[in-house]
């Protein structure tokens, strides 16, 4: 696949014409409504930027979102990236206005701490809901730096350039790229959704177990339950007395013991 080739050489991807446009206009229009009804306001801090407006655990909003994590222009990249056994990070919203300043170089897995370069234990994505333009804030990347075998320090200039897509598409990258989002020097807003995955013995890094309440999580298919953390992975880590949390917690999770050490 092209797009695994790109991310394990560069260390990331664009992916176009990734989202159906009604898909597109929905979420754009509903994140305007969230960002409306809970006065969402920037945050006191650069890494999340002071004139960026985020919204959390976007899972716990309604189906829509639902749509997000398990979509197959972007899921089946980032099993190869990671393995079928991934879970979901973080589920956000990254509303740009004008006037931010471009966001400090980092890595995603940067508080992770193991000696680097490392295979991927996280891999994540941008979802353009708005073009993404140069001026208006374009993630910035610094291509190749997920072989390097340290992080960038914080606050320091460091050359990049912006991944450049139109609404629709999809930035996906390893989680050691270097990477920031951009300085919106236009009159309009950058619009993305951050959809992150971490492999599956990887702590997730916002709590889906408590973030999300059990009647939601049954509403789920099969395969989002798993990607939320309520499977086994490698039929072993994350059981609870040999069995899954899904059956633990779900009424209707089947009953088959997924623990490795009944199948040798």
């Amino acid at each position: 696949m092209a797009h695994v080739e790109e991310i394990a050489e560069q260390g990331y991807t664009i992916v176009h014409d990734a989202i159906e446009p009604e898909l597109v206009d929905a979420l754009r229009a509903d994140l305007a409504r969230l960002e409306a009804f809970f006065d969402v306001q920037p945050s006191p801090n650069s890494f999340e930027g002071h004139r960026t407006l985020r919204i959390y655990n976007l899972l716990a909003f309604g189906e829509l979102y639902e749509r997000i994590p398990v979509h197959p222009s972007v899921l089946p990249i980032v099993e190869r990236v990671l393995d079928p056994g991934c879970l979901i990070s973080s589920l956000s919203s990254v509303d740009i206005l004008p006037g931010e300043v471009a966001q400090p170089i980092h890595a995603d897995d940067q508080l992770i701490p193991i000696p680097k370069p490392h295979p991927p234990t996280v891999c994540n994505s941008m979802w353009a809901l708005t073009d993404f333009t140069e001026a208006n804030g374009a993630t910035r990347i610094v291509p190749g730096s997920h072989l390097w075998d340290h992080d960038p320090e914080y606050g320091r200039h460091y050359d990049s350039i912006p991944a450049e897509m139109p609404a629709g598409s999809v930035l996906i990258w390893h989680g050691s790229l270097w990477h920031g989002g951009g300085a919106n020097r236009t009159g309009e807003r950058r619009v993305g959704i951050a959809m992150n995955y971490c492999a599956g013995y990887i702590r997730q890094q916002e709590n889906q177990q408590l973030g999300l309440d059990r009647e939601t999580v049954r509403r789920f298919p099969p395969r989002l339950r798993q990607l939320v953390g309520y499977g086994v992975y490698n039929m072993l880590i994350g059981h609870i007395n040999k069995r899954s949390p899904e059956q633990l917690l779900l009424a209707d999770a089947p009953g088959e013991s997924p623990i490795v050490w009944d199948r040798i």
